[in-house]
């Protein structure tokens, strides 16, 4: 059964636009965007599983979808987005834990266990098999990992969406990587999924082949010719004030040099970087002067 999640406060006169998301894939920061350069555009997340994703977008119950790789291609365009990297999930207190890594060769000992909804297909994957029927689900066996049956190797973000207390994992660089991409049938594309690609691609407003973009572009650019040939009238009186400001200031320099003509010489004779020699010098040259007066009394 499809899960539904919808943006809120959208409205429902609005035809939404579906994304289709397989477990793991985390599309937070594309809805972001996406709700940022198309508020009127409702966006609802349809979670599928892995075996049905593509099913589900030739069947129509999305308009494009956040995908695993390897998939059947036919009448679709897909273009890669990332690929994860795979870990092992072991029981908290595994040996395995002891490495920051774990290689293939610390696998060989191990019995996998590989649910029915695998998505790596490592077909050759050292170690062995459960002599019993597969789980049927991931989430099924995270459970035996836990139980000590076995370990399990998944992309990481699997790992961390099924992640339980008593089980941990590490990375396995060696093995299969799961890419991840954006996907939608061919002859369905429409100007929202150019919206979508150039959003999961980075692309900026203005560089969108989307409605973003040609709104972007069809608004008029501001004309700065006049602004630079005319100043203000503000800009004009702003000017007028800082020339009396300037006078204004030279009459305060001539005040205060008429006031005492040594406080500049005092300043400028001072120390670099230090007080000023005028400022510095006053109570401790009167203090002295004083002690001495009092010992040449004696």
């Amino acid at each position: 059964m499809d899960e539904h999640i919808e943006r809120d406060g959208a409205g429902d006169d609005t035809t939404p636009f579906r994304l289709l998301v397989v477990p793991g894939v985390t599309p937070a920061k594309w809805v972001r965007v996406w709700n940022e350069r198309l508020p009127d555009v409702r966006l609802e997340l349809v979670h599928a599983s892995t075996d049905d994703q593509v099913a589900a977008l030739r069947e129509g119950r999305a308009d494009a979808a956040l995908v695993r790789t390897p998939l059947d291609r036919e009448g679709l365009s897909v273009i890669p987005l990332y690929a994860e990297t795979s870990v092992v999930v072991v029981p908290r207190e595994h040996v395995l834990t002891a490495a920051d890594e774990v290689g293939l060769e610390d696998l060989a000992d191990e019995t996998l266990v590989v649910p029915l909804d695998d998505v790596l297909g490592w077909d050759d994957a050292p170690g062995a098999r459960l002599s019993v029927e597969p789980p049927a689900t991931t989430a099924d066996a995270v459970a035996l990992v836990a139980a000590g049956v076995g370990v399990l190797v998944v992309p990481q973000s699997l790992a961390r969406l099924h992640h339980r207390r008593d089980v941990t994992y590490r990375p396995v660089p060696d093995a299969p990587l799961s890419p991840v991409a954006l996907a939608w049938v061919e002859d369905r594309s429409t100007d929202l999924v150019e919206e979508l690609v150039g959003i999961v691609r980075g692309r900026t407003v203005n560089s969108s082949r989307g409605i973003a973009g040609r709104t972007a572009a069809a608004d008029p650019p501001r004309d700065r010719s006049a602004s630079k040939s005319a100043p203000s009238k503000g800009a004009a009186s702003k000017g007028a004030g800082s020339k009396g400001a300037a006078s204004k200031g030279g009459a305060r320099a001539g005040t205060s040099g008429g006031k005492s003509g040594l406080k500049p010489g005092a300043r400028s004779g001072g120390k670099p970087g230090g007080r000023p020699a005028g400022k510095s010098g006053g109570k401790p040259g009167g203090k002295g002067s004083g002690q001495q007066g009092r010992r040449g009394g004696r």
